[in-house]
């Protein structure tokens, strides 16, 4: 079992998380060598899942820069383990830009077989904790629009639309989309939200 983290909001892991269904994950902070469980983890997921991702996690340099993020404090990252296999992960990539650096964002990602079940909120509120801990004062999250379940579930967590910029990226298959960015302030936090 990993070791719990003290610092920057990532105490008090790993814990145990139980579903209404009799299923559980372990939830615990991501470790330098989970590289070839996340790439597991991305090559499960559906192509239209793939097709959004803001980084190309099936790719081994972009774990190790992850990873690497993680180990410098730039990201923080839980993941959620079911029979030695990872379902969900959410992580906080903060920018270190001075203008920026009480901004971070989100990114949530969950296999299709935990969806629905609360697994992503759960990551959320463990990403927002780790947040506030940091001393964020926003979390941003962003998606193109034709992710409507994604826009849904941060619509339900209290995000709010703050921008929609038309052709700003392009997916992994070569089409332009446009970029929704949404926002949450941390403030108060403690008495919205609970896990």
């Amino acid at each position: 079992m990993a070791k719990a983290h003290k610092s920057n909001g990532t105490a008090g892991f790993p814990k145990d998380l139980k579903f209404g269904n009799g299923r559980s994950v372990l939830v615990r902070l991501i470790e330098p060598d989970d590289e070839a469980k996340i790439l597991a983890f991305a090559r499960s997921l559906p192509h239209d899942d793939l097709l959004f991702l803001r980084t190309d996690i099936t790719e081994p340099e972009v774990v190790e820069d992850w990873l690497n993020n993680v180990h410098k404090g730039n990201t923080a990252t839980v993941i959620a383990e079911a029979g030695g296999q990872i379902v969900g992960y959410g992580s906080v990539h903060s920018d270190q830009a001075r203008w920026t650096r009480r901004v971070g964002e989100i990114r949530v990602q969950v296999t299709p077989s935990y969806r629905g079940s609360g697994l992503g909120r759960h990551l959320a509120a463990e990403i927002f904790k780790i947040g506030q801990s940091r001393g964020l004062k926003k979390m941003a999250a962003m998606m193109t629009p034709d992710q409507a379940g994604a826009r849904a579930a941060f619509d339900k967590l209290g995000f709010q639309v703050e921008a929609l910029l038309q052709d700003w990226v392009i997916d992994r298959d070569g089409h332009p989309r446009d970029l929704l960015i949404m926002s949450y302030d941390l403030e108060g936090l403690n008495d919205r939200i609970s896990v």
